[in-house]
């Protein structure tokens, strides 16, 4: 079952490396910018920063991994334990794929565009 609808990886500085988004309403780099700032914020105010919140129809998930923020969205139907499960798989497949151009990377973030057919089996079709 595909529950993630779009996804987002970030570096240290919010840069977005990968992302994948259905509606273009905001840059990827200015949402990118966003989340690395809202986690910051969160940070500062609880051990661990922010995990996951809730705009609209829209459920947004968290987690930081090798120092990279992975962000997705779901539909607020989706169990949190599943959307967790989904986006901790993708996280990990990332990581094992592009390890070695991360240890080097300088901002190019074509390096990373075939990410989306690896994990298509994940991601909700735009008509779904």
């Amino acid at each position: 079952m595909k529950i993630i609808q779009d996804i987002w990886i970030l570096d240290k500085a919010g840069v977005a490396i990968f992302h994948r988004a259905f509606e273009k309403t905001i840059s990827p780099q200015m949402f990118g910018a966003m989340m690395s700032a809202l986690h910051m914020f969160a940070e500062e105010l609880t051990e661990g920063g922010l995990s996951n919140f809730e705009l609209n129809e829209r459920k947004y998930t968290i987690i930081k991994k090798s120092g990279l923020l992975f962000v997705v969205n779901s539909s607020k139907n989706h169990k949190q334990k599943k959307v967790n499960r989904e986006l901790e798989r993708i996280s990990k497949k990332f990581l094992k794929l592009y390890s070695e151009q991360l240890k080097n990377f300088k901002g190019e973030t074509g390096a990373f565009e075939e990410f989306t057919s690896v994990i298509e089996n994940a991601l909700e079709d735009k008509n779904n």
